[in-house]
């Protein structure tokens, strides 16, 4: 099992749109190859800067191959899809966590 986080910073004025496309986004995510699950997350501490919200997703895989395949294949495509809607009304980061 392998979880892929994301890690978003998205301005409080485009939240409330970003957050209806990301759950439209989550569910085309866990529709790809080797995706199993996904939760999201607002973070509440450390407390975001004034005028921002964070929220994290974590994806769950069912193992590396499948987060390979989906960062060559359609990682490209779905990160402009963000990027196009959202501009820079939002900074995301990413983790690969795996079993210790």
């Amino acid at each position: 099992m392998i979880v892929y986080e994301v890690n978003l910073d998205i301005d409080a004025g485009a939240f409330a749109e970003y957050r209806a496309w990301l759950d439209a986004h989550a569910s085309e995510m866990l529709a790809l190859p080797g995706f199993v699950s996904a939760e999201i997350f607002e973070c509440r501490e450390p407390a975001p800067i004034a005028g921002r919200r964070q929220l994290v997703v974590t994806y769950r895989l069912a193992d590396a191959p499948a987060l390979e395949r989906y960062l060559r294949e359609d990682a490209p495509r779905l990160r402009a899809d963000g990027i196009a809607r959202f501009g820079g009304k939002f900074n995301a980061t990413r983790r690969v966590l795996a079993p210790a």
